[in-house]
């Protein structure tokens, strides 16, 4: 499998340095002095992935906007990570583009930076 996802026109793999942001969500009981924490719900994870495609073609980078703005932040898509549990190997999961940004650097090359964040389908 290859990093990154596929937006239709190519397999776009972002630059090396992308990160994962991972937040539990719990929910509290009980007092001051004695506290439970709970995961909240069946999938308590919160993660969000930085991925950046730096100093691209204007083309590929139009490409990769254009493929972000067709889910307009709600329809999900899949994407490849390094499994760190199984001995590096890649997994597939479901992401939303929450945001992205678009530098223009110079002539034909721009850059983009997009926020993702994961799924869960039933």
């Amino acid at each position: 499998m290859v990093l990154g996802f596929n937006d239709g026109v190519a397999n776009r793999v972002p630059d090396r340095s992308f990160a994962r942001r991972t937040t539990p969500r719990v929910i509290s009981f009980g007092t001051f002095e004695s506290t439970q924490l709970m995961p909240l719900g069946n999938n308590s994870l919160y993660e969000e992935y930085s991925v950046s495609f730096n100093n691209r073609k204007k083309a590929d980078i139009d490409d990769i906007a254009t493929f972000l703005d067709s889910g307009k932040g709600r329809t999900n898509f899949s994407f490849t990570i390094p499994d760190t549990s199984s001995g590096g190997t890649e997994k597939v999961i479901k992401v939303v583009c929450e945001e992205y940004t678009m530098s223009y650097l110079v002539d034909n090359y721009y850059s983009l930076e997009a926020r993702l964040r994961r799924v869960y389908e039933p």
